[in-house]
């Protein structure tokens, strides 16, 4: 979900795509290059459509949309201090803010949007792009690691408390004001990551060994998993699936984990059946013997299901959507492609590459045929459908002739749809008021 920049892969050479995020839902793919932008839909395994493309703006940084509307956000590396926020359907600017250094990453759902520097986050009202609130005197966050929970009605943020300690500082988006904080992991922290409806929190620290997650707002230890013992990796990207039943997590590494989040209940009987049940029954009972350390790593949970990347040291983010019914591991990665794995959500194991697609083609929709990897679909794949739509055509007005929305006017709430107005979600997207003109980013102290 979250924008991650790109790694120069080993060797190097510089990577394709120079940064891409999924958005909040992961339906929409988007990704920044030296040219420009571009944003795909995630509705299809077979086809990828590409939504938009834009080369106004070059060599792109840091790129968001928000859900599936039009609004997208979108940082150059020419002025990286700059924010700048588009209705890419009409085609115009809404506004641009500029702040005291680098902006690092971006977040928003459909009441706040979240800039984070180095050593200060900017929260605005997304309805207005008003500064509400600039937190200062954060430790230095030098890659921009922190979370926005999507969920608008329970607006949580979170972000490091300490540069050398894995603390989680909690924050409510929406009283403006510290919820907690929490003690994570011995080192710094290196993702962190909110479920759809923003109860849970994960975090990971800069070894990568170990995921843990978190009640919210208690910040109450859920779930401990084990990514692996072996070498401490680089976590690249960390994210739940939209219903929290798994968590994903990408690296450095040519492995992408999947993690349930399940507790299990011994449903062992009191007399083991056999041989190997009793030895299991002795080991677990010795780990209140063993050193805390030891028992900790005992009791972690290790990974649910794994993809296998062709490749490893490339940038790369992951994330879990349901695409045409079924559930999909999806990995774009820096050399400008993005894997599509089939998921079993029952047994786990290995996870099945199925298509694999370029970001890089030239039209919409291109699936760069000669580097598919996709093994033969499984005939309950081939009997799945993508979802009909339930959309009607609309007219909207209060435009000018240019069909760009007048300046001081609100955007109606349903021009942030993709296409056609959808009776669903028309209400889904808050009013964005256009700003006169080029704005200042201004701290606002507490």
């Amino acid at each position: 979900m979250a924008a991650e920049a790109a790694d120069a892969p080993q060797g190097g050479s510089e990577p394709a795509l120079s940064c891409f995020s999924f958005n909040q839902d992961c339906t929409s793919l988007a990704i920044g290059t030296k040219a420009g932008y571009k944003l795909f839909s995630l509705s299809s395994v077979e086809q990828l459509d590409q939504v938009h493309g834009s080369n106004d703006i070059p060599d792109v940084c840091i790129v968001e949309r928000l859900f599936s509307s039009s609004l997208v956000v979108v940082v150059s590396r020419t002025k990286p201090r700059q924010m700048n926020v588009y209705h890419f359907k009409k085609g115009t600017e809404i506004c641009n803010y500029s702040y005291s250094s680098n902006i690092l990453s971006i977040r928003l759902n459909r009441q706040r949007l979240l800039v984070c520097l180095e050593g200060a986050i900017y929260i605005h009202n997304i309805k207005d792009m008003k500064l509400l609130k600039t937190i200062l005197d954060i430790p230095a966050n030098p890659t921009g690691v922190c979370a926005l929970s999507i969920n608008h009605s329970n607006s949580y943020l979170a972000y490091p408390g300490s540069q050398t300690t894995g603390e989680i500082a909690l924050y409510d988006g929406s009283a403006l004001k510290t919820v907690c904080t929490i003690a994570a992991h011995e080192g710094a922290l290196a993702a962190l990551a909110f479920n759809s409806s923003g109860s849970k929190l994960a975090s990971a620290s800069q070894k990568g060994t170990v995921i843990r997650v978190f009640s919210v707002p208690d910040g109450q230890k859920l779930f401990e998993f084990r990514r692996g013992m072996k070498r401490y990796v680089n976590i690249s990207s960390l994210v739940f699936s939209m219903d929290s039943q798994f968590l994903c997590a990408s690296s450095n590494t040519e492995t992408v984990h999947i993690f349930k989040l399940e507790h299990l209940t011994d449903s062992r009987p009191e007399e083991p059946a056999s041989w190997s049940g009793y030895v299991g029954k002795v080991f677990m009972a010795a780990t209140n013997y063993l050193p805390s350390q030891v028992s900790d790593m005992m009791n972690q949970d290790r990974a649910f299901a794994t993809g296998r990347l062709g490749f490893s040291g490339q940038g790369n983010i992951c994330t879990l959507a349901t695409i045409q019914k079924l559930p999909r591991l999806l990995v774009a990665s820096s050399d400008g492609r993005l894997h599509i794995y089939n998921l079993d959500p029952q047994d786990g194991g290995e996870c099945v590459l199925i298509k694999t697609h370029s970001l890089l083609g030239s039209g919409a929709g291109d699936e760069n045929k000669e580097n598919d990897l996709r093994p033969s679909f499984p005939q309950s794949y081939a009997a799945t459908v993508a979802r009909p739509s339930m959309c009607l055509a609309s007219t909207v007005p209060g435009y000018s002739e240019d069909g760009g929305a007048l300046r001081g006017e609100v955007i109606p709430e349903h021009e942030f749809a993709t296409g056609p107005v959808c009776l669903e979600d028309e209400n889904e997207f808050p009013p964005i008021i256009l700003c006169r003109g080029s704005q200042k980013g201004k701290a606002k102290h507490s």
